[in-house]
């Protein structure tokens, strides 16, 4: 087994309205796909890495609480919380070290008030 995680999935209430969000905050197009009858923004991955999605669908409801997904914030997360706000959602913990063998993290609420995290090694 390469990784713990092999996908994950984030709940959007208002779908155009979170895939702008994390358009924004990651700089980068996110492909549209409907699969079934779920609507699914794909978020940056390489080929053969850990990907996600946002959904929107039956059973998939936006919380603070659960799980905690730290997405990849690149050689600093301050780059991607640096537009967090402007995008519509809010900084709950501002980047902070964990150590220094493992780098930082920052905590955000996304446009439909998920709790996510960011991790970076700087």
């Amino acid at each position: 087994m390469a990784n713990a995680i092999n996908w994950f999935e984030i709940p959007a209430a208002n779908f155009e309205r979170a895939k702008s969000f994390y358009s924004k905050i990651m700089d980068a197009e996110l492909p549209v796909e409907t699969i079934m009858e779920y609507h699914m923004a794909f978020l940056p991955a390489n080929d053969g890495g850990v990907g996600g999605a946002i959904v929107k669908g039956e059973g998939f409801e936006p919380s603070e609480k659960g799980s905690r997904i730290y997405l990849n914030g690149g050689d600093d997360l301050n780059h991607v919380l640096n537009r967090v706000e402007g995008a519509g959602g809010k900084i709950v913990q501002p980047k902070v070290q964990i150590s220094e063998e493992i780098g930082y993290m920052a905590t955000f609420l996304d446009s439909e008030g998920n709790k996510i995290a960011l991790h970076s090694r700087q």
